[in-house]
């Protein structure tokens, strides 16, 4: 039985690259993959079939926790397409932040438990903005992919991720702020 598993999620559950997808597909996938790849289904076979039945099982779980998620898909995505999607990604801070940036430092520096709460808010809405503008992004590069669309595509992630670190600092509240 020892065949070649595709390693690419893609592949692996026989879907398109793409950025949007059926999820409920996906869903039916998954089982009907583990199904067929359950490592019970292979107790009795040889060393080398349950070996593979074990590295599906692998590559499934794994792939299905990625292309579940819209925003790990897309870094995944990215970083099949040969896109450094390394750890600067929380660290540039997007220029128009800058300011936020400084209003929340200094609430949590005071304790001000009002202007967190106001800047989880601001930062909270933010990221539902960014969510809406990375589906579009997402559907615009499954209708005509290109390395333009996925930079787009980087750089809409790299904005969300500082901005999801934000809410994070404000859910920590002033305590946090030791932390970070």
């Amino acid at each position: 039985m020892e065949r070649r598993l595709p390693h690419n999620y893609y592949d692996f559950f026989e879907i398109p690259h793409h950025l949007s997808l059926d999820l409920k597909d996906l869903e039916k996938r998954f089982y009907a993959l583990s199904r067929k790849w359950h490592p019970d289904r292979f107790a009795r076979a040889s060393a080398e079939d349950r070996e593979q039945a074990l590295d599906a099982s692998a590559i499934l779980n794994d792939g299905y926790r990625v292309l579940r998620d819209p925003i790990q898909r897309a870094n995944y995505l990215l970083k099949e397409k040969g896109f450094d999607i390394g750890e600067q990604q929380s660290k540039e801070v997007p220029p128009e932040l800058l300011e936020e940036v400084f209003e929340l430092n200094m609430a949590l520096e005071e304790s001000d438990e009002g202007a967190i709460a106001e800047a989880r808010v601001k930062f909270e809405k933010m990221q539902q903005q960014l969510d809406e503008e990375l589906e579009s992004a997402y559907r615009r590069y499954d209708e005509a992919p290109s390395p333009g669309g996925l930079q787009q595509i980087r750089a809409l992630l790299n904005r969300r991720k500082y901005v999801s670190n934000l809410v994070g600092r404000t859910l920590a509240g002033p305590s946090g702020a030791a932390a970070n």
